[in-house]
C-alpha cells in the first residue's frame, strides 16, 4: 500500500527524514513511534502526497506522490491531524460531514445516507456547532468525517492526544473497525500501550532514520532499541520480562491473565 525507497527530505536546511525506506501491506496496522522531533509527523505528511520527498519515491496505493496530485491522493486516503480544530470549518455537524462527502464527489442521496449513519453511530448531534463541542467531541468529529469517506488509507497523528479513557476507546474502536473493515492504517503515536493494544507492525524513528520496522510483538519488547529510542515498552510486556519464566509471550492485560490463572493451575496441581 505504501513504499518509501531510499526517501529523504529536508526543511529549512535541515535534513528531517534521512534515506528511509520500508513497505506497509494493504489492509494491515502499522503504528510508527519515536522521541519528539524524530520525524515522524513529516513521514506521515510524506505518506499522504502532503509533503513531496527530496529525493528518493514514495508511493501510496500504486501512485508515486511526486508525479501525482495530492487532491487524486486524498481520494483513497484520510488524514487525521492532532490538533482537530485544523480540519473543522463548517457551522454544524451536518455541515462539516457533508463537506467532506460532497467535495469527495459522492452523490447527494449517497452523501445524505452516509451522513445520517455517521452521526448516529458516532452520537452526534448533528445541528452542534463544532466549536462548541469539548475537545474531546471535536477530535471525534474530525475522524468521522474521515470514517465517512470509508478512506482505502487511513493516517493518523496522535489520535488521542488530549483525550479521556472513554473518548480514547470510542475513538480507536472506530479505528479498530475501519482497519477490519480493509483499510490500511498508518498511526503515528507515542503511546506503547495504544501500539500495543491496537497495531499488528511497529516502525521505530529516531532523527529522521527507521531503527527498526518489524512485528509489534518484536520490536515493543526489544529494550535495547527502544531505549535507544528513548522509549519505554508497554507496561505489559515490561512486566512479562521482569517476571521471567512462564510469561516471556505475555504482551497484553489479556494474555497476562491468563498466563497468571496458568501459573496458579499448575501451582496447584504441583502441590497436590
Amino acid at each position: 500500500m505504501i513504499v518509501f525507497d531510499k526517501v529523504s527530505y529536508s526543511n529549512c536546511g535541515r535534513r528531517i527524514i534521512k534515506n528511509v525506506s520500508f513497505r506497509l501491506r494493504r489492509g494491515g496496522f502499522a503504528a510508527l513511534t519515536g522521541p519528539n522531533g524524530a520525524g515522524k509527523s513529516t513521514l506521515s505528511r510524506l505518506c499522504s502526497g502532503l509533503l513531496k520527498p527530496d529525493s528518493g519515491s514514495v508511493t501510496t496505493n500504486g501512485f508515486d506522490t511526486s508525479l501525482t496530485k495530492t487532491s487524486r491522493i486524498a481520494k483513497f486516503t484520510g488524514f487525521l491531524f492532532q490538533n482537530p480544530d485544523r480540519q473543522i470549518c463548517k457551522n454544524s455537524v451536518r455541515e462539516e460531514l457533508m463537506f467532506g462527502l460532497e467535495t469527495s464527489g459522492c452523490e447527494s442521496g449517497k452523501a445524505e445516507e452516509r451522513c445520517r449513519a455517521t452521526i448516529e453511530r458516532f452520537g452526534f448531534d448533528g445541528a452542534a456547532a463544532p466549536f462548541s463541542l469539548s475537545r474531546g467531541e471535536r477530535q471525534k468529529l474530525a475522524l468521522a468525517s474521515v470514517v465517512a469517506l470509508e478512506p482505502e488509507l487511513l493516517i493518523l497523528d496522535e489520535p488521542t492526544t488530549g483525550l479521556d479513557f472513554t473518548e480514547r476507546s470510542q475513538m480507536m474502536e472506530s479505528v479498530r473497525e475501519l482497519n477490519l473493515a480493509g483499510a490500511t492504517v498508518l498511526m503515528v503515536t507515542h503511546d506503547m500501550e495504544l501500539a500495543a493494544e491496537f497495531a499488528d507492525e511497529v516502525m521505530v524513528l529516531k532523527d529522521g532514520e527507521l531503527l527498526a520496522k518489524g512485528p509489534a510483538r518484536v520490536v515493543l519488547k526489544n529494550r535495547g532499541l527502544l531505549a535507544g529510542a528513548s522509549l519505554l515498552p508497554p507496561q505489559m510486556a515490561d512486566l512479562a520480562g521482569r517476571l521471567g519464566t512462564g510469561f516471556e509471550d505475555v504482551f497484553t492485560v489479556d494474555e497476562m491473565e491468563a498466563a497468571i490463572v496458568k501459573r496458579h493451575a499448575e501451582q496447584t496441581a504441583a502441590r497436590r
